[in-house]
């Protein structure tokens, strides 16, 4: 059997640069990755192949053929047909769902990378990636989890080597979030520019004081869209800033979820128990990040 962990996704930052002739809107995005916080998939050989969800938000998730985990076997099956063989496959769901920080697309990416695993399959790096992006623009990036720079689609990645030491704490207000709403609410038109990039600062930042700093500078653009609909997560995002020592809130991809940052494990952790008593109907954990 193979377990892989599915880590949750944090974009530090989010701007939104334009929208394809297609429809696509076009990304540029700091994005590391939760140390502790994901899903974890169990994968074994099967005499057919199945998926079973357990874990606290396993409630209401499909697992027929539309689930992105079958998605991905399917899509590795279909490249490598005599050397992709049946599994059992059991995705324990910790992650809340359709929350901003990769949970559907993370759980894909882990799916991959344990098929791969277990079939003992020598995949190139580019064949890997066109597979993660035919699943959706958040799987290539998952598929690494390691600290970059998403652009386009998210088909662009730029490694962040060295990453800074950053610890944060996750807050979800257990509401769902429409993310074709937000992009919709933003109302551009195909083919189209917006906003500007991300600071070319990028590349040179990675002392934890200066990249919180760069990040200050920076914004999420689906963050005032997804306050609007929901706002409940102008609370969250009031209620982190609030935390002893943290340096910096915002909200995560489309939300739901948001996430404060902090300089120490310490500081993170007493913050993410203050604001679990002061909210005890929220999801909440503290979590290095990666």
């Amino acid at each position: 059997m193979i377990t892989e962990f599915a880590a949750a996704k944090i974009n530090l930052a989010l701007h939104v640069t334009g929208k394809r002739a297609d429809g696509y809107h076009l990304l540029d995005s700091a994005v590391m990755f939760a140390s502790d916080a994901g899903d974890v998939l169990e994968v074994s050989f099967a005499d057919a192949t199945s998926l079973t969800v357990s874990g606290p938000f396993s409630q209401g998730l499909e697992t027929d053929s539309g689930n992105l985990v079958l998605r991905a076997f399917a899509a590795l099956q279909h490249h490598y047909p005599d050397d992709v063989r049946p599994c059992a496959i059991n995705l324990h769901k910790a992650l809340p769902v359709a929350s901003g920080i990769g949970g559907g697309s993370a759980d894909a990416a882990a799916a991959l990378r344990a098929i791969i695993r277990l079939n003992g399959l020598s995949v190139e790096p580019q064949t890997l990636a066109g597979l993660a992006l035919q699943l959706g623009a958040d799987v290539p990036v998952c598929v690494s989890s390691t600290a970059c720079r998403m652009r386009g689609i998210g088909e662009i990645i730029d490694s962040w080597t060295p990453a800074p030491s950053l610890y944060g704490v996750l807050v979800n207000p257990l509401v769902g979030v429409s993310t074709a709403g937000i992009f919709r609410h933003l109302g551009l038109s195909p083919g189209s520019a917006a906003n500007s990039e991300i600071s070319d600062r990028f590349a040179d930042v990675h002392d934890t004081g200066a990249v919180l700093g760069w990040l200050a500078e920076c914004r999420n653009d689906l963050e005032p869209a997804a306050c609007h609909l929901e706002p409940v997560i102008r609370d969250v995002l009031s209620a982190i800033a609030r935390l002893s020592g943290c340096r910096l809130s915002r909200m995560s991809g489309s939300g739901a979820t948001c996430f404060g940052l902090f300089e120490d494990s310490g500081s993170a952790a007493a913050a993410a128990a203050d604001i679990a008593r002061q909210h005890p109907e929220w999801w909440v954990v503290d979590t290095a990040l990666v």
